[in-house]
């Protein structure tokens, strides 16, 4: 696999759209308008002393979506690589991909910036992530053209656009676009999802959270730490999602809806229901040296990559999986399991998200879009792995020695892990 590679996200959607036939002629809808906010209404009409003497009075006329727009459901997973999961020749079983690939569309060239902020910021404006002000991530930040991660009024976000051409908008999940010192409970909140043209909110601010117990907010409002032993954020994210679907399609029923799902996963740390990792159990003790191997004719064969193509060499700065300790072995498998359980899980609650949508009165007009990865795979927990990924961050050095003593607990509540990487 080719370094310019681990750049790229994998794209999948589809589009189901209902059809009919039309009987009459209908009057052609509204054009959008090329500029936005619209303005302001002014009464046209005679208005004289009295209401009498007035022509009728008229109220502005609440902003509707064109008749058949589409709902749009937006998933964008985190720090996946292109080997990865099943549905593009990886090692993690993905059904709600395949499910969605095979109904609709697969692209294998859809290119990130390879970095979450300015991925995400060009998601959410159409624009080049410099002219969106976020060339790296809002926690590294510069006082220079395209680097302050402010993002400029000009910048309109889809959220915006859609919400004022007559849709309901939601963003769940990860919110990697507000400049990291606007991020706390007095704002500004201008910059948060509610300010960028999202009535909703559900989710945390910042590049990674932790799954068993996050810091989420609700809009604006810290939300409360959930009791439940067995709380994981995935699933809360997928239960948020479905509440907030169902009731904008209860109260307004003829009112298309933009749901952006962006979850933790599958940034570090790996966290998941032990269940989940343990059915990976086995499954990468061969090694990353086989793995790429395997996942290579798994791509040729599903047509991902050309029948011709050549696996490069391994990088340099990673070594042989045979020149390995049994225990950095050990290490390195498990760390991959943990990897490939939330991997699983999060494709699995994403699953739950598509299957409530289309069981919705008007769900089988809806766009999916799932982006298998904001950027490639992350290089963050170096060549031993880590069991916290902020000792990366701080530059203090991990062995795998001390992963080993903890293995056991490697994507429980006790670390925050990320697998070996170059």
């Amino acid at each position: 696999m080719s370094r310019s590679r681990s750049c790229w996200s994998l794209f999948v959607a589809v589009c189901l759209v209902g059809s009919g036939v039309a009987t009459v002629a209908a009057a052609p809808p509204e054009a959008a308008p090329r500029a936005l906010p619209r303005p302001d209404f002014h009464f046209e009409g005679k208005v004289g002393k009295t209401y009498l003497q007035s022509d009728p009075p008229q109220f502005p006329k609440p902003v509707a979506a064109p008749a058949g727009a589409p709902n749009v459901v937006l998933i964008l997973l985190d720090d996946t690589g292109f080997g990865q999961y099943a549905t593009f020749g990886g090692g993690v079983p993905s059904p709600t991909m395949d499910r969605l690939a095979a109904e609709g569309l697969r692209y294998n060239r859809f290119h990130t910036t390879a970095l979450c902020s300015p991925t995400r910021a060009a998601l959410i404006t159409g624009r080049n992530h410099h002219s969106a002000a976020t060339g790296v991530i809002t926690e590294a930040a510069t006082g220079y053209d395209g680097y302050t991660c402010v993002l400029p009024k000009s910048c309109g976000t889809v959220g915006e656009v859609l919400r004022q051409n007559g849709y309901a908008t939601a963003w769940i999940g990860k919110n990697h676009n507000t400049p990291a010192w606007e991020t706390s409970a007095v704002g500004p909140f201008d910059r948060w999802a509610n300010g960028l043209g999202f009535d909703y909110f559900y989710g945390f601010n910042g590049g990674d959270m932790n799954q068993w117990n996050p810091v989420l907010y609700e809009n604006r409002n810290l939300v409360p730490r959930d009791p439940d032993p067995d709380y994981h954020l995935t699933e809360d994210l997928a239960d948020r999602a479905i509440e907030w679907t169902r009731r904008v399609t209860d109260i307004a029923p003829d009112k298309p809806f933009f749901l952006y799902v962006a979850p933790g996963a599958n940034h570090a740390p790996h966290h998941a229901p032990r269940e989940w990792i343990d059915r990976f159990k086995g499954k990468f003790d061969g090694g990353w040296d086989a793995y790429r191997a395997e996942t290579f004719a798994r791509q040729k064969k599903l047509g991902i990559v050309p029948a011709n193509a050549e696996l490069t060499v391994r990088s340099e700065g990673l070594p042989a999986w045979d020149t390995l300790s049994d225990g950095q072995k050990k290490v390195a498998a498990r760390m991959m399991e943990a990897f490939a359980g939330i991997a699983a899980h999060v494709d699995h609650h994403m699953g739950r998200i598509v299957d409530a949508v289309k069981a919705m009165p008007g769900g089988e007009n809806t766009i999916f879009i799932y982006i298998a990865g904001d950027n490639g795979a992350s290089a963050e927990g170096g060549l031993d792995g880590s069991l916290n990924e902020n000792l990366f961050f701080n530059g203090v050095p991990e062995s795998w020695e001390m992963a080993l003593e903890h293995i056991d607990e490697i994507g429980g509540p006790k670390w925050f892990n990320h697998f070996p990487c170059a």
